[in-house]
């Protein structure tokens, strides 16, 4: 089939796990076959070219700056991209069989909607996350949660097959009304299928992500003090970027805790890779997420996790208290150490466990099953004109 993928964003040029699922599935359809165009913004200098094995990468619009100072989505960008994929589409659109897009920046899923009738070819929808209307308003405030809030009903309008990464997501869809059969994808892991055997009980506590406000970096550093106080040995590395790592590395010198905590930005897979050998416990402090890719890698690499209770945090679907990790409460200094203490006692026993787990569910969250509901979906009526 002739697809078009479309995301604002390009792994790994920028990093987080719709990044991650939209490159993998790239690859992963161009190697079974099919013809894919990637539609982006550039996010790379203008004499270099993105290489993505067998797939064709058009980038629709300039490198831009995605995000405020704060961490959150700047709206400019995202209406660039919309435009770019507008005359992409209608340039070209009846060159395509689907158009698979986020649903999020939604001037990109406007634009392929507005010129489907033309063009004819099917929409695929991929609802990472649907916001309520109270998260609008505290994300963009009174009048821009609204205008944001209408745009996302919006486009639940349209006539789409729909896939989400949650059960609770999925809820949120059929409650929104939205405008086609959905489908819940649970696997997002392009990792093997078996797990690491584990050979380590280090009091090792790892973060892996961006630092934006959502995910609550911060938060991790005076909960480290706390497990400190009762496992002395207990280290912690906290990998990624954002820009809440300035105040990340303010914390660990203003606690005095420089030898037990480290910030080392991003690194090489590899470097990732070996802290995973040693870790007793992934942590991730996030009140909001879609899915939580990589509380699957952590369990693939043995690696219990703790999660936090919240409304909008989808990641807590993916643990199993007591088996592969633990959901904390809050994201208090209290009740995120006290779960990240349970995970770093639970030691290789919990870690046994967690690749139990691991290897009892990788077939459903393998990348793999995810792709067959995609071609399924690429054929059912309810992605067409």
């Amino acid at each position: 089939m002739r697809i078009c993928l479309i995301y604002d964003c390009l792994y790994p040029y920028t990093v987080g796990g719709a990044e991650r699922w939209y490159r993998n599935l790239a690859e992963r359809l161009a190697a079974d076959g099919h013809q894919v165009t990637y539609l982006t913004l550039r996010q790379w200098e203008r004499d270099e070219s993105a290489d993505v094995a067998g797939v064709n990468v058009v980038a629709v619009g300039p490198r831009l700056a995605l995000y405020t100072a704060s961490g959150r989505r700047k709206v400019l960008p995202p209406l660039v991209f919309g435009l770019g994929v507008l005359v992409h589409l209608l340039a070209r659109g009846r060159r395509y069989d689907v158009a698979h897009t986020a649903s999020f920046p939604f001037f990109s899923l406007l634009a392929a909607a507005a010129v489907r009738p033309v063009a004819g070819f099917r929409i695929v929808v991929d609802w990472h996350e649907v916001w309520s209307a109270e998260y609008w308003t505290e994300y963009l405030g009174a009048i821009g949660g609204r205008i944001g809030n209408a745009v996302q009903a919006l486009c639940l309008r349209v006539p789409q097959g729909a896939f989400c990464f949650s059960r609770m997501h999925a809820d949120r869809l059929r409650a929104g009304g939205v405008g086609g059969e959905v489908t819940v994808l649970e696997g997002e892991f392009a990792g093997p299928p078996e797990p690491r055997t584990p050979d380590s009980d280090t009091p090792l506590v790892v973060f892996a992500g961006r630092h934006i406000p959502e995910k609550r970096v911060p938060a991790i550093v005076p909960a480290m003090r706390e497990v400190i106080r009762g496992t002395p040995a207990a280290r912690c590395v906290i990998f990624g970027d954002g820009p809440e790592r300035a105040r990340v590395q303010d914390l660990v010198r203003t606690m005095q805790l420089e030898d037990a905590i480290s910030v080392p930005g991003f690194v090489d897979a590899t470097e990732i890779d070996a802290a995973w050998r040693d870790a007793g416990c992934m942590v991730l402090p996030s009140r909001r997420e879609g899915y939580g890719l990589i509380v699957v890698e952590a369990a693939q690499a043995a690696v219990p996790s703790v999660v936090v209770a919240e409304p909008d945090n989808a990641a807590i679907e993916l643990v199993e208290p007591g088996v592969n990790g633990f959901v904390a409460d809050s994201d208090s200094p209290a009740d995120l150490a006290a779960a990240i203490t349970r995970c770093l006692e639970g030691g290789m026993d919990l870690r046994r466990s967690t690749a139990e787990w691991y290897r009892h569910n990788a077939g459903r969250l393998s990348l793999s099953s995810s792709l067959e509901h995609v071609a399924r979906a690429y054929a059912a009526p309810s992605a067409r004109r």
